[in-house]
């Protein structure tokens, strides 16, 4: 099969085998294959099968002030860990990184279970397998009886585990997402921790850009408990299930939850965000651990 360029740019490159501390002016070329970096003093090809996980957004302590807008490639060379990191124009880098991820991702199969839960409830649904699509901003599940796609900014958290299926332990992903007003609960059993590593750090991109506001945000008990309300209503609530003793001073911390963006004004009453549903989610988490 003949192998064709998904990828021409010219951006900042930065690898081991540049022998430098800083960033230089590079040719940056992606195929369904591999990536290579090009500089005028050096060429490093990374197979993309040797790829285990790449970082958007986040570069290593001692190169942050030669990047901002940056991918880190990280991946095995003759049995040492490398790492490539890559600087662009946002809209190369936007298409670029796409790009490398469905290369990364092409043709891989998992076993998916979907909805897995439905807010709280546990469902019957059961074990298929399918194969992954990546659009801009999200995730398809095809080949399968039910299937779905699942809007990156939907997402509101995630984590990783072990399963047994046919048997085999094997790594799996389970990730939470907010399609509608109910939280939506899937796993995703993967072939192996590189697939889960990659799989991760793509549904969760835009995750990660929230939870810093997320963290950066200290709720009152009042706001809280409006949150925890609405939460265990389903994500959506009138005002007389979450009152918590005057109306007027409920509706005054509905106002501050509506211009702090975790709360906004949906078909039948007050409806968390997807940042107000993640607060909860985090505090949840810590009352429980």
């Amino acid at each position: 099969m003949e192998e064709s360029v998904v990828a021409d740019f010219v951006g900042r490159v930065h690898t081991s085998d540049l022998g430098s501390d800083e960033p230089v002016t590079g040719r940056v070329l992606l195929s369904q294959r591999r990536l290579v970096l090009a500089t005028d003093g050096a060429k490093t090809t990374v197979p993309l099968s040797k790829v285990f996980d790449v970082v958007v957004g986040t570069v290593p302590g001692d190169l942050r002030s030669f990047f901002s807008d940056s991918v880190t490639v990280a991946y095995k060379h003759r049995g040492n860990r490398r790492t490539a990191l890559v600087e662009g124009e946002p809209e190369d880098m936007e298409r670029f990184t796409r790009l490398l991820f469905k290369a990364l991702l092409r043709g891989v199969t998992v076993t998916v279970r979907h909805p897995a839960k439905v807010g709280g409830r546990v469902t019957d649904a059961s074990d298929h397998t399918a194969s992954i699509g990546l659009s801009s901003g999200a995730i398809g599940f095809a080949d399968c009886p039910d299937p779905f796609t699942v809007d990156l900014s939907t997402v509101i958290d995630y984590e990783r585990t072990d399963r047994t299926i046919a048997g085999s332990k094997r790594p799996a992903l389970v990730f939470r997402h907010v399609p509608d007003a109910q939280t939506v609960t899937s796993i995703a059993t993967v072939p192996d921790e590189r697939v889960l590593n990659v799989l991760g750090r793509y549904i969760k991109q835009e995750y990660d850009e929230v939870m810093e506001d997320v963290e950066a945000f200290d709720p009152t008990e009042e706001q809280l408990e409006i949150l925890v309300s609405i939460y265990s209503a389903g994500g959506e609530a009138t005002i007389a299930d979450v009152v918590t003793g005057d109306v007027t001073q409920t509706e005054m911390v509905l106002d501050t939850l509506r211009d702090e963006d975790l709360v906004v004004d949906g078909d039948a009453g007050a409806a968390l965000t997807r940042k107000g549903q993640m607060i909860v989610t985090s505090y949840l988490e810590s009352v429980n651990s």
